[in-house]
C-alpha cells in the first residue's frame, strides 16, 4: 500500500506548522512552507484549502498572513490530517460495497489487507502531530 503525495505532503506541511506553533502565534505563508519542504506551493494551497474546510487549520489575510493550526499539535492526529485530503487508507482494491473480482466477489486475501488496512488506521490515529516534530516515534531497539 503507498500513501500517495496528497496524504504525504498534508503530514510534511502540518509538520512544518506545528513545528512553528510557538512562535509568538504568528501566522506561516505557504510560500514558506513551500520553500523549506520542497512541496510546489500551488499543490499546497489546493492542500491548505481542504485543511481549513476540515477545521485542522485556520487562516488570516493580510501583512503577515499565514496559517496556524486550529488546536495543538498534540491534539491533532496523523489519520485525521490524511482523511482531511481525501486520502483513502485501504489496503484492499475492492470498490465500496463490492468485491474485488470481476464477479463482485472478494479475493483470496482479502481479510489479509483489510486487517492490514485497518492497522495503518489505528497507527495513524494514535500519532499526533506533537510526536512527529518531537521525534517519538522510534521505538527503543
Amino acid at each position: 500500500m503507498r500513501l500517495s503525495t496528497k496524504g504525504r505532503y498534508a503530514v510534511m506541511a502540518m509538520a512544518d506548522l506545528a513545528r512553528r506553533e510557538g512562535d509568538a502565534a504568528r501566522a506561516v505563508a505557504l510560500a514558506d512552507i513551500a520553500a523549506r519542504q520542497e512541496i510546489s506551493l500551488s499543490y499546497l494551497e489546493q492542500l491548505f484549502a481542504r485543511l481549513r474546510r476540515k477545521g485542522l487549520v485556520k487562516s488570516a489575510r493580510g501583512p503577515g498572513g499565514g496559517y496556524r493550526l486550529a488546536r495543538t499539535a498534540g491534539e491533532t492526529t496523523i489519520a485525521e490530517i490524511v482523511h482531511a485530503v481525501d486520502e483513502p487508507l485501504r489496503a484492499t482494491r475492492c470498490n465500496a460495497g463490492k468485491g474485488c473480482m470481476i464477479k463482485g466477489e472478494r479475493c483470496l486475501t482479502h481479510d489479509l489487507w483489510a486487517d492490514l488496512g485497518e492497522r495503518i488506521e489505528d497507527y495513524l490515529a494514535s500519532v499526533s502531530l506533537a510526536d512527529v516534530v518531537g521525534g517519538r516515534l522510534r521505538k527503543a531497539a
